[in-house]
C-alpha cells in the first residue's frame, strides 16, 4: 500500500508538471484534444465531435423540402458500392436528378435527419458568402487586399495578398495543413481557444496569387474578412444569405473556438444533414439561382467553378473539380474523412456521400480513390446495370 502510495504521488506530480508545461510552452490546446478526441476512441476529429465543442447556431426558416423521384429508391445498390460503404463507413449516400430525391440510404443508425461534421464542404459555403458579400457591396471585389481589412497583412509580400487569393488557396502563407501532427497550426487552429490570433499571427512567405496550396487557414483568414466587412457574425450571414434562401430544414450548429463570443472554425465544422449540404450543390448547378430567384451572382459561380491556375486544374474558388476517367466533368465540396457533394450539371446529378473514413491519402489536394467508387457505381445505379 505505501508504495501505491507513493506511485500516485508521483504521479499527479508528473501530471502537474506536464499540464504545466504545455501552459508555459503555448500548447495547452492539446488537453483540449486529449479531452474531446483521444477520451472518446478517435485519433482524428470525427464526424459526431461538434456535441464536445462550443457551437453557434446557423438559423434555418421556412425548409423547401426536396421532391422525391418518381423512382425513389428504386434501384439497387451495386455490389461495388456496398463494399465501399461497408469498408469507409458510410452514414449516408444519395443520388439527386433533375432536382428529385433518386435514392438514399442511410447507414449505422444514422438517417436523414442525423447532424454530422461538415469538415471542409464549408470552404465552399465560405466562399459562397464572399460572392454574396461582394454583390452587396461590402467586399469591392476578388482583388481587394486582406490588408484593407487585418493591417497585419499590409507590408511586404502580404501586402500583395487578396480576397481572391484566400477563396482560391494562393495566400502564400506558411500554413502547415497537417491532420495528425500534435503541434502543427492546423491541429492548433482545430483546439485553441483564440483561432484570430493563431491566424493574424501567419506569415506570407512565397507570392501571394501565384499558385494552388491547400491551406485551411486560407478560408479562415477570408471568413474573418467576411465578418468584419459585413459587422455580422459568420453563421448569421450565412443563414440569411443561403441557409434560409435555400430552404435548409434544421439549424445547424457551427463549432467555436471558445465559449461565448467565440470565433467560428470557418475552414470545417458545419453539423448537417445529407439533404441540406446538397443544396449548394443545386445553387451552384443553377447558375446560383434557387427556385426561380438569383441568389448568389452567376458570374462569381461560373468563375468559382473552374481552374484558377493552369498548372492546379483541381481547384478553382472554393471548389474541387474532378475529371472522371470516362470524360465527364464535375465540382465538388470535399471534407476530411471523405464528406462529398459531387455535381455534374450536364446530367444534372448530385452525389452525396457522408462518413466516418476515406479511402488512403494520396496527398493534400489529390482525389482519393474512393470519389471514383461513389460517381462511378452511382452511374451504374442510374443507367440501371446495378
Amino acid at each position: 500500500m505505501k508504495y501505491i502510495k507513493k506511485f500516485l504521488k508521483v504521479l499527479a506530480v508528473l501530471i502537474i508538471l506536464l499540464i504545466a508545461t504545455l501552459y508555459i510552452t503555448d500548447t495547452d490546446y492539446l488537453l483540449k484534444a486529449v479531452r474531446t478526441i483521444y477520451l472518446n476512441g478517435h485519433t482524428t476529429a470525427f464526424l459526431d465531435d461538434y456535441n464536445y465543442f462550443d457551437n453557434s447556431v446557423i438559423k434555418a426558416g421556412t425548409p423547401d423540402e426536396w421532391p422525391e423521384h418518381k423512382e425513389y429508391n428504386s434501384a439497387v445498390e451495386t455490389p461495388e458500392l456496398i463494399k465501399a460503404n461497408t469498408e469507409y463507413g458510410t452514414i449516408a449516400y444519395m443520388i439527386i436528378k433533375n432536382d428529385s430525391i433518386w435514392f438514399e440510404n442511410y447507414y449505422d443508425g444514422y438517417d436523414a435527419n442525423s447532424k454530422t461534421n461538415s469538415f471542409s464542404m464549408v470552404k465552399s459555403m465560405v466562399s459562397a458568402m464572399l460572392g454574396k458579400a461582394i454583390s452587396q457591396g461590402y467586399i469591392k471585389g476578388l482583388d481587394q487586399p486582406v490588408g484593407d481589412f487585418f493591417p497585419e497583412f499590409s507590408e511586404g509580400k502580404a501586402a500583395q495578398m487578396t480576397v481572391g487569393d484566400l477563396s482560391s488557396m494562393a495566400s502564400g502563407t506558411n500554413w502547415d495543413e497537417r491532420y495528425y501532427s500534435p503541434f502543427s497550426i492546423m491541429t492548433r487552429a482545430y483546439f485553441d481557444d483564440d483561432l484570430n490570433k493563431v491566424i493574424l499571427g501567419l506569415k506570407v512567405v512565397e507570392e501571394p496569387g501565384q499558385k494552388f496550396k491547400y491551406a485551411s487557414g486560407d478560408t479562415q483568414l477570408l471568413a474573418m474578412v467576411i465578418e468584419k466587412a459585413t459587422g455580422k457574425k459568420l453563421s448569421e450571414y450565412l443563414s440569411e444569405s443561403f441557409w434560409q434562401p435555400l430552404g435548409a430544414k434544421a439549424d445547424a450548429p457551427w463549432q467555436l473556438d471558445s465559449e461565448g463570443n467565440g470565433m467560428v472554425k470557418a475552414y470545417c465544422c458545419v453539423a448537417g444533414n445529407a439533404r441540406d449540404f446538397a443544396r449548394f450543390g443545386k445553387l451552384y448547378k443553377d447558375h446560383g439561382k434557387w427556385r426561380g430567384e438569383q441568389v448568389l451572382d452567376s458570374a462569381f459561380v461560373a468563375l468559382s467553378v473552374r481552374p484558377r491556375f493552369q498548372d492546379s486544374p483541381q481547384y478553382g474558388y472554393g471548389w474541387w473539380l474532378y475529371d472522371s476517367p470516362d470524360g465527364k466533368s464535375f465540382f465538388m465540396m470535399r471534407g476530411h474523412l471523405g464528406q462529398y457533394v459531387i455535381v455534374n450539371p450536364e446530367d444534372n446529378v448530385i452525389i452525396v456521400r457522408l462518413g466516418h473514413l476515406k479511402s488512403p491519402d494520396a496527398g493534400v489536394g489529390k482525389f482519393t480513390t474512393d470519389i471514383s467508387i461513389y460517381i462511378e457505381e452511382g452511374y451504374k445505379m442510374l443507367n440501371g446495370s446495378s
